[in-house]
């Protein structure tokens, strides 16, 4: 009863934020917190359901941003014109590496991760098409209202609100099908969900690209929102340590747990970058530093990982 309670009273306080924290700053915080929380339950498709951990999908990010800015810098485009061709590049790339890379597992496949996220970064960066360090910048000022281009966060808001939800009800669907349950039999013991005949290599593809997919999106909304991409914010590995981190605080392979992760992690690293200025940017670092300690020694299932479990002890316990 409670399980389904839940669900009204978030969308409930999701719906009304905006309204209640109605300051620039607020709208804009809850904004950035949705974005990641896109970013972070795309993310949790391969990494917390399938149990690969990519620290690479900035890859994917960085390909919804550019093909977002570069469809409008060489086709005209409003920017989010550009997403089909950033989700497909993002999954060309995904099948490209991943067919190699998935048959590694463990600490070995992360490192591979890495390792195409960072070549990826240096070939964009010496990339004059692309913009090179200096990057691609949106519209300078609106043209038509396909431009998505506000002067505040609140359309941006509800904007991201409606494609998280989008993203959550597939995720759901997905969890509920049989590539959910294969899944989760392969992050549980990949031998032996081979042995019970689950075909591991083609599942884990389709996770991989599923969730470089919808990475892009994240990318591309990020795009459309602050107009401008260059390799550090496009495709700087804080990007996927960020989806890594707001996934494992909240719950990795749980529905709402990149949701929670974000609404803990972005207004930290927001406030902390605006009391402490530039320095805040190395404060970040250490923030997520000790969040993996804590997470790792405290609680490693994630904030929400205990919820079902009480829920369940309680309706036991009202039942007797």
């Amino acid at each position: 009863m409670m399980k389904r309670a839940a669900w009204p009273i978030a969308s409930a306080v999701l719906l009304g934020y905006p309204l209640i924290f109605s300051t620039p700053f607020q709208q804009r915080l809850g904004a950035l917190i949705l974005l990641y929380a896109i970013g972070a339950s795309a993310w949790n498709i391969v990494g917390g359901y399938a149990g690969l951990i990519s620290v690479g999908h900035a890859v994917f990010f960085g390909c919804g941003a550019y093909g977002a800015l570069a469809s409008y810098q060489y086709l005209g485009l409003p920017p989010i014109g550009g997403l089909p061709i950033g989700v497909a590049a993002s999954i060309g790339i995904a099948a490209i590496v991943g067919i190699p890379t998935l048959r590694l597992s463990g600490h070995y496949f992360s490192m591979a991760t890495i390792a195409v996220a960072e070549l990826v970064r240096l070939v964009v960066s010496n990339s004059e098409w692309l913009g090179g360090a200096q990057g691609l910048s949106g519209p300078p000022v609106p043209r038509t209202l396909l431009d998505l281009s506000f002067v505040s966060a609140l359309p941006y808001y509800y904007v991201f609100l409606g494609v998280l939800a989008a993203m959550l009800a597939l995720t759901r669907q997905m969890e509920r099908s049989r590539i959910g349950y294969y899944l989760r039999a392969i992050h549980d013991s990949e031998r032996a969900a081979r042995t019970l005949g689950v075909p591991v290599s083609r599942y884990k593809l389709y996770a991989y690209m599923m969730s470089a997919a919808l990475t892009a999106v994240a990318g591309a909304l990020y795009a459309v929102m602050f107009g401008f991409v260059d390799p550090e914010s496009g495709l700087g590995i804080l990007i996927s340590i960020k989806m890594l981190i707001m996934a494992a605080l909240g719950g990795a392979g749980l529905l709402l747990g990149p949701l929670a992760g974000a609404v803990i992690l972005v207004p930290l690293e927001e406030f902390s970058n605006s009391l402490l200025g530039g320095v805040g940017a190395g404060v970040t670092f250490l923030v997520y530093g000790a969040i993996i300690v804590v997470i790792a020694r405290l609680q490693p299932g994630g904030l929400l990982r205990p919820i079902p479990g009480a829920l369940r002890k309680r309706s036991a316990r009202a039942k007797s």
